[in-house]
């Protein structure tokens, strides 16, 4: 399933046009912080999809029966770009366990990359809600590869891939290696490059939210 917040309008697509934005591209702290608030908004829409219980709650003058989430899902994040989008959804499921994994494009001569990825800091995912921020789902490749690294920490019973723009592309590529993932994205492109660049997209958010490196 895929879930694409741009087709009805809300404060989400100005957020969108502001990330996509050259005049706007240079302040790094909107940059991050339109991130952050993609992450919420995300979160407040995957969280209407949870499972939800009835729980007693004792008032100064009473008690209520209220609904409260049943479980917390476990937020993985792809370093580096991933932080911002991140800590947005963070800041909505805040009592929820962590995953961290670098994941990376090891550049070739010949201008062809393998995806590396030589890190994971993850509680178990047994039976569990996994939310994946990747806020350029561009090839989908890093994305895969990075679902099938953490399922050597447990077999989650539900996926979630959170991205600020995707590529069509990618998208394609994950639903067909893994066909029970739900997609949710600001928006989406149709065009990507040679390098695994998504037109017109927004450029590197990494680099956009913290500055540029001196690896390709």
């Amino acid at each position: 399933m895929v879930i694409n917040l741009s087709e009805k309008h809300s404060l989400l697509t100005n957020w969108i046009s502001e990330l996509r934005d050259v005049n706007v591209q240079s302040d790094r702290m909107r940059f991050r912080r339109n991130l952050e608030r993609i992450g919420e908004v995300m979160a407040y829409e995957i969280s209407r999809n949870l499972p939800w219980e009835d729980k007693e709650i004792l008032t100064p003058l009473g008690t209520s029966v209220c609904k409260v989430l049943k479980e917390q899902p476990v937020l993985a994040t792809i370093l580096r770009a991933g932080l911002p989008l991140h800590q947005g959804m963070l800041h909505y499921f805040d009592k929820a366990d962590n995953a961290f994994i670098s994941a990376y494009r090891k550049h070739h001569r010949d201008g062809s990359f393998d995806i590396s990825l030589e890190y994971i800091s993850c509680p178990t995912l047994e039976n569990r809600i996994l939310i994946v921020c990747d806020p350029m789902l561009a090839t989908g490749a890093s994305l895969v590869k990075t679902i099938h690294f953490l399922k050597d920490e447990g077999i989650a019973k539900e996926i979630h891939v959170v991205s600020a723009i995707a590529c069509s592309v990618g998208i394609e590529y994950v639903k067909r290696e893994e066909p029970h993932v739900t997609i949710w994205c600001g928006d989406i492109d149709d065009e990507i490059t040679a390098k695994g660049y998504i037109v017109p997209g927004l450029g590197d958010a990494g680099d956009l939210a913290y500055g540029e490196k001196l690896q390709s």
